[in-house]
Formats: structure tokens, sequence, C-alpha cells
């Protein structure tokens, strides 16, 4: 229930608050005093579209905050759902900043415009006799029905399934064009994929492949500057050697003499021995080095199809290539298991179905038993306020594809009046007619489901006598389970609060401003003798509001 409701600079209201009791709440007023203002301030809060007209002063702050006690445990399973902070005492607050942004928080927590939408209608319903369009909507209609007929866990099964046969079908949706798409290319996979195959790229390195092309096919240069050097390192006249070698013998003349010469002949002769080793190696090169065009011919035609496939892929190196033929070879089974996922998904999906339409045929049946107990306490409660020959018809018919809520589509149909054709509700009901069905409908409502706090604004106009006197006894008995708020101008409905509120217009500073009151006894019955009898109170006008108050 909605405990407290602050409002600052909003419209004609500069800083009020008003604390709400449980059970019901009356609200009168001069016309134009301000109710719409208050009604528009919770909307406000509830998640409505931020106008910056109604802001009251431009350059400061507009801020309405409105304090919940939210002990149903079924609150917090919602906040959870919504993913919002839950607190028994929940506090949301709207912001207009002058600059023109809106904020909306949660318990201190800034939430988005949606999500203030989505949790208001778990905490507050607003009604007025303008605003009946629920009741036109097959969606709340079947919901009705839904509530007499306790299909509360037969309607989540139903939800749960539906969510998992969308899923499934949107599988076999993108798979069959997944196969159409991989079929096309089948063939061309197929195709590279045996490429790379015959390649054997397991057993190539590229790097050694080039260095041995490089040497086969420069094995004559190789072998002649081969030669070339051993020539000038072991030549018996010039070469490096000899010569070496000869200065080794010079030097072993004075290598006793001192030990500085000692050390430099033992470095010449580690170089001759060096020099020597390496000539053996070339040596050794020169005559392993044999042309061989068979071989240079096989690692050319390997490199030049490992080039091949790398610029055709504009891949760079072989460990790419087995990459991209892994990824081929992984594209190849899944088209080749694509019919049997397929088949899988479409036998699952008629399992669900075939669940679906039984839920859905039970769904039908337990909201055509329903029916007759909802047209008949329909008809009782609007005999009482007034309208004896009115008579409701709910006409099921299944429809082809699956709802949120099933297969029925709902047509409720109406009449007014005796010997008149029925029509439907939105055509033939009056305004005053259909403020009359919503608060039976809400009244039967209440007696099998809990509801959140209702304000009714004005549904009780153009409504006098003894009518007035029973809708003041169906709001009250409906307060007895739940938060009840009723803007009214019936001096009936307005006595029998629990609480009554006033709102009205005052100058202050020159300036009118709307301010609310709440009344005591003595003020409740002045205030219910002017709506009796105008500002001109009357003793008869006093006496009748104090007996309309015991």
């Amino acid at each position: 229930m909605i405990t407290k409701l602050s409002i600052k600079n909003f419209a004609l209201i500069d800083d009020i608050q008003i604390e709400f009791s449980s059970g019901l709440t009356t609200i009168t007023g001069e016309t134009g005093a301000g109710k719409s203002i208050l009604l528009g301030a919770l909307a406000l809060v509830l998640g409505k579209r931020a106008d910056l007209n109604s802001v009251r002063e431009p350059l400061k702050k507009c801020i309405v905050e409105a304090e919940f006690n939210l002990e149903d445990i079924t609150f917090e399973q919602i906040f959870r759902k919504l993913e919002l902070d839950f607190d028994t005492h929940t506090i949301i607050r709207r912001e207009l900043l002058p600059s023109g942004k809106s904020r909306a928080f949660v318990n201190d927590t800034p939430v988005v415009l949606s999500k203030l939408q989505d949790l208001s209608p778990y905490l507050i319903d607003i009604h007025s006799q303008h605003e009946s369009l629920n009741m036109f909507s097959e969606t709340y209609q079947l919901e009705v029905l839904d509530i007499l007929a306790g299909n509360s866990m037969l309607l989540s099964k139903y939800s749960e399934l539906l969510s998992e046969y969308q899923d499934v079908s949107e599988s076999i949706t993108h798979l069959y064009y997944k196969k159409e798409s991989a079929s096309k290319e089948l063939d061309y996979n197929t195709f590279l994929l045996q490429e790379l195959e015959e390649t054997k790229l397991e057993t190539l390195d590229q790097e050694i492949l080039e260095e041995t092309y490089r040497k086969l096919n420069n094995s004559e240069v190789i072998q002649e500057t081969l030669s070339q050097v051993v020539g000038l390192l072991d030549d018996e006249q010039i070469g490096a050697l000899t010569t070496l070698k000869e200065v080794r013998l010079q030097l072993n003349k004075l290598q006793n003499l001192s030990s500085d010469f000692e050390d430099i002949w033992n470095r010449i002769n580690s170089s001759i021995i060096e020099l020597e080793d390496i000539t053996e190696e070339i040596i050794k090169a020169t005559d392993n080095l044999e042309a061989n065009p068979l071989l240079l011919v096989e690692i050319n035609e390997k490199l030049q199809n490992l080039y091949k496939l790398q610029q055709k892929h504009n891949l760079s190196s072989v460990s790419e290539l087995l990459k991209f033929k892994e990824e081929l070879a992984s594209k190849l089974e899944t088209t080749f298991h694509l019919d049997e996922e397929i088949s899988r998904l479409e036998k699952l999906q008629e399992q669900l179905k075939k669940t679906l339409l039984d839920l859905s045929k039970q769904l039908h049946n337990k909201r055509i038993s329903v029916v007759p107990t909802l047209t008949n306490k329909l008809k009782e409660l609007l005999t009482e306020l007034g309208m004896p020959n009115a008579d409701f018809k709910f006409e099921l018919y299944p429809v082809p594809t699956f709802r949120k809520n099933g297969t029925d589509n709902i047509q409720l149909l109406f009449t007014a009046n005796k010997g008149l054709n029925f029509g439907a509700l939105k055509k033939v009901a009056s305004g005053g007619e259909l403020s009359r069905i919503m608060l039976s409908i809400k009244a039967v409502i209440a007696q099998y489901k809990q509801l959140p706090t209702a304000i009714f604004d004005e549904i009780d106009a153009g409504i006098s006598g003894e009518v007035a006197y029973k809708m003041a006894s169906i709001l009250k008995e409906m307060s007895l389970t739940m938060q009840m708020i009723s803007i009214t101008h019936l001096p009936q409905v307005a006595a029998v609060g629990n609480q009554h509120i006033k709102i009205y217009k005052k100058d202050v500073n020159e300036v009118t401003v709307t301010q609310i009151k709440k009344l005591t006894q003595e003020e409740r019955v002045i205030e219910i003798a002017e709506i009796i009898g105008g500002k001109n109170k009357s003793t008869s006008a006093i006496n009748q509001a104090k007996e309309l108050l015991n």
C-alpha cells in the first residue's frame, strides 16, 4: 500500500505531503481545486513521460516521491524479476530538473523509466471515468476469466513451454537457413579441403624447403666459390695457410728469447689449426655438393603449390593453412549433421506443440466454466448500481496461433436494456455505464485475488440516490481487503472513508496554490454538508452529513 506522497514544485502545488492509511481514503474538493494535479503527480512518479510545462517554477527542481509498505512476499519476487533493490519500505522518487532532464530512483538507486513503468502496475491501479480502455482489450478480459478460474499455475506452465517452443522454432528456422547456405557452399568447400589434404601440409617445413631450393638452384655458384676459397686458403704459393705457416716458422726462432714471442707464436699456431679445420669443412661441403635436377624440380613444385594456396586464401604460413583446413573440416562436419539436428528439433517442436494445445484446451475449458459465475455476479452488482437489465455474453473461440495466454480469442458483448441486441462493449456502453461495469469487475476480482492499491477518479460521476449508497457500499467492502482511494463528488462515498482528505486552492502572497488537508470528524461534517447543499450549509444538510457519517 502507498503510505505517503510528497510533491514539490508541480503545477499549482508548491510543497505538500499526504499520508495515506489502509482501507478507504476519500478525497473531495471543488472542481479545479487540484484533484487532477494530484493524479498527474502520482502518474509521474509511476513512470509517465515528463511534461516540463507541469513544473511550477522552471528554475527549480520538481520532485515527486511516493512511499510504499510492501510486506507481501510476492513483491520481493517482483523486484528480483525486474532487477530492482527491494525494501519493505520502498521509496520511489521522480525528479524533473531545470535543464529539462528527468531522473527516477527506486530506493535511492537510479533506474530507467521503463523499469518504473514495469513496476507500477504491481503497486497502484488508477481508474477514471474516461480511462476504461483496459476493459476493451482481449488480454484484460481473458485475465478476468483466468483470475476467477484460478488459471495462474496453468498460465505459468503454458508461458514457460511457449518460450521454449518459440526458441526451438527460431532455432529450426535458423538451421534451415544455415542448411540452404551450406548446401550452396558444400561442393566448393569440399574441393578446398581436398586440395589442402592432397598438399600434405603436416609434412611440410616451408623454411627448410626454401633453403634447400636455394642451395640446389645455386649449386654451381656455390661450388665455384668454395673452390676459390680453398685455393685462397691452401695454395702452395699464395695461400693464407702457407703464409701463416711461414710466419710461425720465423717466430719459432724468437719464442725462446721472450715469453711475449711465445704467446704470439701460440696464437698464430691456433689460427693455423682453425683455418685447417675450416678448409677441411669447405672441401667436404664441395665434395658433398651435387647438382640434383630432379630434387630441385620436386621441391620447386611443392613450394609453388604452397605459395599458390597461401595467395589463394590470403594466408602467409603453413600453420595458418592448417588452421584454415581444420575450420573447413568442421564446417563440412556441421553441414553433414544439420539434417539430424533439424529432425531432432522438429520432433521436440511437435511434442511442445502438442502439450501447448493441451494446456490451451484446459485454459479454454476452465474459462468457459466460470463465464456463468462472472456474468451472474456482474449482473447482481449492476442491478444494485441502477442497471437492472444489464447482461453480458463472453464469446470464446480458438485462433490457429499460440498467444502469450493461450489460443483463445474473446469478444465481450453487452446490452443495458431489455429487447435490444448485444453489441461490442466499447460500442454500446456509455461513459457512466462503463464506470459502473469497471467497478463491478474490480469488485468481483477482489474476491479472488489480492489487487494493488486502487485509485478511482470520480468513478461515481452521474450517480445519485440509492445507487450512490450502493456504490459507496461496494467501495467500502473492497477496502476491507485492499487499499482504496476514491476521488469523489458524492457525499455517500465521501462519508464511508476511513480517512477523508480535502483538496483546495488558496492564495499565498498573491499566488494561487493547491493545498491538502486531512479532515477531522467535525470538519468532515462541514465538508459533506457543503457537498450536499453548497457553501450555505443548511441545518438539514448538516444533519444529513452527520447521519451519513454515522
